[in-house]
């Protein structure tokens, strides 16, 4: 039970009054339509803000990590990527939709980014660049591609810090996968001349452009993703999911004691 005793205090932006906090973690209780309507609105100009989407793994990890949480904590959105902790939630009368990085994605590419756009993307590989550019000619990539070690390499962190401050992008994909990710995002709420919205979404641009399969709607609706994914790339993802399971339980069962506690 020591996970679901020490979670870190959820800090809630001001003004933001759809955030709440769940397993320890924040989660703003929006709709898909509700983001993209935010999202359709913002300009390349506002001051620098992001998205971060956790899921199971994350919320484990946040738990575990003060410094992760904060990255958190400070995202101008963070939206539920997981289907068992959305059922989890409706458990707990938690009002939690699902509103995935890789539904999201599609969504902005479909029906927000626009002709002309500038999209910044900081990526783990090359060959996503020129699927993106490949995909969407319309669209003007700059992209970043950082050595492997940004978590523990302090001049790749400030690296890519830079170029997105520089670029002053509309629009901005950091798809190098968490914590790094949210720690360059954190980072860049810092820099004065950071600018538009950034997206912590993992391989969401893998999946748009088709360099990683997605598991079918059926199993996406069932919330059987993770079990896809799993069966893709067992040797990556065996050990994270398995060491998931019990510490997702003892939080979910130290939510409901938290909340069976709270008076009226």
């Amino acid at each position: 039970m020591a996970i679901a005793e020490t979670q870190p205090p959820v800090m809630v932006p001001s003004g933001n009054r759809s955030r709440t906090a769940f397993l320890g973690a924040p989660f703003d209780a929006l709709t898909p339509e509700d983001v993209v309507d935010l999202l359709r609105a913002s300009g390349p100009g506002v001051r620098f803000r992001y998205v971060v989407t956790p899921n199971v793994d994350h919320v484990v990890r946040l738990n575990k990590d003060r410094t992760l949480a904060r990255h958190y904590n400070k995202a101008w959105l963070s939206l539920c990527d997981s289907r068992p902790i959305a059922t989890l939630a409706r458990l707990a009368s938690v009002q939690l939709p699902l509103v995935t990085g890789s539904d999201l994605t599609v969504a902005l590419f479909q029906s927000v980014i626009q002709s002309g756009d500038v999209i910044s993307v900081i990526a783990a590989n090359q060959a996503l660049v020129r699927s993106l550019e490949r995909s969407y000619p319309s669209v003007r990539f700059c992209a970043f591609v950082p050595p492997p070690d940004v978590l523990s390499n302090e001049q790749a962190l400030r690296d890519c810090v830079e170029f997105v401050a520089n670029e002053r992008a509309r629009f901005i994909f950091i798809c190098i996968g968490s914590p790094q990710s949210e720690r360059i995002a954190s980072a860049l709420t810092l820099h004065a001349q950071a600018s538009g919205t950034a997206f912590c979404v993992g391989a969401a641009l893998e999946f748009l452009v088709g360099a990683k399969k997605r598991a079918p709607f059926w199993m996406r609706r069932a919330g059987l993703e993770w079990l896809h994914r799993l069966s893709s790339d067992p040797k990556r993802l065996w050990h994270r999911y398995a060491s998931s399971v019990l510490p997702l339980l003892l939080l979910f069962t130290g939510e409901i004691s938290g909340r069976q506690k709270r008076p009226g």
